[in-house]
């Protein structure tokens, strides 16, 4: 369950963040960044 929702987290933010102004690549890196930081932050609790 927590990886549906690092999933699904990090691919609304880079969708968000990176929607059409950084293009394909720039949103990919984005969502790792956050796949990343959702994940750091889910086992803290």
């Amino acid at each position: 369950m927590k990886k549906l929702i690092q999933f699904f987290g990090a691919w609304y933010g880079a969708k968000k963040i990176g929607g059409g102004k950084c293009g394909c690549i720039g949103t990919f890196f984005v969502f790792l960044i956050l796949f990343w930081i959702i994940g750091y932050v889910l086992e803290a609790f």
